[in-house]
């Protein structure tokens, strides 16, 4: 184990005079406390650290001890249900309120065990070879760890034991033993394994009409969500966590305000799983680094993060990962680059910012596993640009390695029209991929209602341009309908409140319905003002306000009532031509 002494420190940089090798990304402990910290260069005999605590008490001459090893967490089963910060140390279930200096991971639980192999069965690296099954939460396979594998010498009897302790012993192909714990390390910076990538061929529902019917992320997918301050990312990202068709959610709270991540903190856990009834923290991991905490660990956080999330996509499940911002990440990026004395590129944020954005996403995949299983992890970054300003570096650079795009508007936010995406500004590339799915689930006209609406949508920006100039009654009436049906198509579709009972989720067959009763109005609608009906006589009809309200009105249980609304709309055109044309014969 080599050894250094610190010569000098800036924040949460330190520099020390080394006695003995030292690697890059290295784990070391420091001082007398024996604090976290990753090597992240050495010059000759100086190795320049990162600390991930406080550096408060450090001083010249205090002791670097390097560790051999790169900077790894603790995966197992009992980090499911539970907060941590952004080393996956525990900020739940302990009797301090604070994370105490030196700890480097959780108190190792105890879980009921039940073996799935037994004496000499060979097993392959990644395989489940145990399980654990709760009385409270989600059953978890025990791995074998991605570097093990070979003939099972002993494993452990069903009951209760520690995650730490050894549960299995295997003898590999050259003869050596290896014990097996419930729980194992893995470096963060490093992905993990698997058997290979599969396709993008099914959206992660989300239960958000805006989302899966115009902008669709694939499962395994990756999608962008920039914002300004107000324009509810954090209430979307709660609404995106409940409701998504994930197995398990992991929430990385990284370099929010305090206030804001107390908020998180306070209400996640009392969230309810739709699925279960039980609390949503049962298959959610919560990892909180707020501004305040070291700015060395907001760096490490979203690494920790997507480890998590790849170590549950290895038990065969699909995971989905909420980064909360990754804009507050390049910032610390950016800070401990200066720090270092780097020349900085666009923003003052260093030259590998795009790398390492690239490394973060590139992590996202729908995946069979080394065991053979299927699961995949979504990742879902926020970004917070200063101002709303899109064209700033790490909205861009998030651009180029997302496959979906959602940009929150201020306006929209500020007129209280939830979500708050832009729809014109938004985009999916998963879309050519996720269609066979819809067509699938008995919506084969999903791909043109949606081009239809978003040409509505675009049409309707043109417009209003025109229209503040002339006046909308001086717009020719095919014009005037395009107003209306977009407004409708916003009021009815885009809207969607998170707080309403019946509006909150929406089923992809209740969207299927949605959309096939609005593109039945569009389609009457305009063949009437085609045939001369006024448009105020179309924005009169006693329909619209139950085609506005319908995601309020008509739940989950209630799909047959669209039908009855789609034949409403037929009889109401139906009574609005034959009165037309009883006046033109009159």
């Amino acid at each position: 184990m080599s050894e250094a002494a610190i010569s000098h420190i800036r924040g949460p940089v330190l520099h020390a005079q080394a006695q003995g090798p030292f690697a890059i990304n290295e784990s070391v402990r420091i001082g007398r406390d024996e604090l976290l910290g990753e090597v992240l260069s050495a010059h000759g005999d100086e190795v320049t650290v990162q600390v991930y605590e406080d550096t408060t008490n450090l001083r010249p001459g205090d002791p670097v001890s390097g560790t051999g090893t790169p900077l790894a967490v603790q995966l197992g089963p009992g980090i499911l249900g539970r907060i941590f910060d952004g080393l996956l140390r525990p900020l739940s279930g302990t009797d301090s309120d604070f994370v105490q200096p030196g700890i480097y991971s959780a108190q190792p639980g105890e879980f009921p065990f039940e073996p799935l192999v037994t004496a000499e069965d060979q097993v392959s690296p990644g395989a489940a070879f145990g399980r654990i099954d709760p009385e409270e939460g989600r059953t978890q396979d025990c791995l074998v760890p991605p570097e093990a594998s070979g003939e099972v010498i002993a494993v452990a009897a069903p009951g209760t034991h520690r995650e730490d302790a050894t549960v299995l012993r295997l003898r590999d192909n050259q003869g050596r033993e290896h014990a097996v714990a419930m729980s194992h390390t893995w470096p963060v910076r490093k992905p993990r394994p698997i058997g290979r990538r599969t396709e993008l061929e099914r959206p992660l529902i989300t239960g958000q009409r805006l989302f899966d019917a115009l902008f669709p992320v694939a499962r395994g997918g990756t999608a962008a969500m920039p914002g300004g301050f107000g324009t509810g990312k954090t209430v979307l990202q709660q609404s995106l966590a409940k409701w998504c068709e994930a197995d398990v959610i992991v929430y990385v709270g990284c370099g929010e305000r305090g206030n804001e991540m107390s908020e998180v903190l306070h209400e996640f856990p009392q969230l309810e799983d739709p699925r279960t009834g039980r609390p949503l923290l049962e298959r959610s991991v919560i990892i909180a680094n707020t501004s305040n905490m070291p700015v060395a660990a907001r760096e490490a956080s979203i690494y920790t993060g997507v480890t998590v999330a790849e170590y549950f996509r290895d038990q065969g499940l699909h995971v989905a990962l909420m980064a909360d911002s990754t804009s507050r990440w390049a910032e610390a990026l950016r800070e401990i680059s200066g720090r270092l004395g780097e020349l900085p590129a666009e923003g003052g944020y260093p030259a590998y910012l795009a790398s390492r954005l690239a490394e973060f996403y590139e992590r996202a995949a729908p995946v069979e596993t080394l065991g053979g299983d299927n699961g995949s992890v979504t990742l879902i970054g926020a970004v917070s640009p200063p101002g709303g300003d899109f064209s700033e570096p790490v909205t861009v650079q998030t651009k180029r390695f997302t496959r979906c795009f959602w940009p929150l508007d201020r306006d929209r936010a500020r007129s209280r029209f939830f979500p708050a995406i832009h729809p014109l500004q938004a985009y999916s590339e998963d879309v050519a991929d996720l269609a066979p799915w819809w067509r699938q689930q008995e919506h084969p006209e999903w791909d043109r209602q949606r081009r239809r609406f978003l040409g509505l949508l675009e049409e309707e920006q043109r417009l209003q341009r025109m229209a503040r100039i002339v006046g909308k009654a001086s717009l020719p009436p095919q014009q005037q309908l395009t107003l209306l049906c977009a407004e409708l198509v916003n009021e009815a579709f885009l809207r969607q409140s998170a707080f309403d009972e019946v509006d909150r989720y929406t089923s992809p067959a209740r969207q299927a319905a949605m959309m096939q009763t609005l593109d039945r109005f569009l389609d009457r609608a305009q063949k009437a003002v085609q045939a001369g009906v006024p448009v105020d006589r179309v924005k009169n009809l006693s329909l619209m306000r139950r085609l506005r309200r319908m995601g309020l009105e008509i739940g989950e249980e209630e799909l047959g009532r669209f039908d009855e609304l789609t034949r409403q709309v037929d009889d109401e055109f139906d009574r609005v031509n034959q009165e037309e044309d009883a006046q033109d014969a009159g």
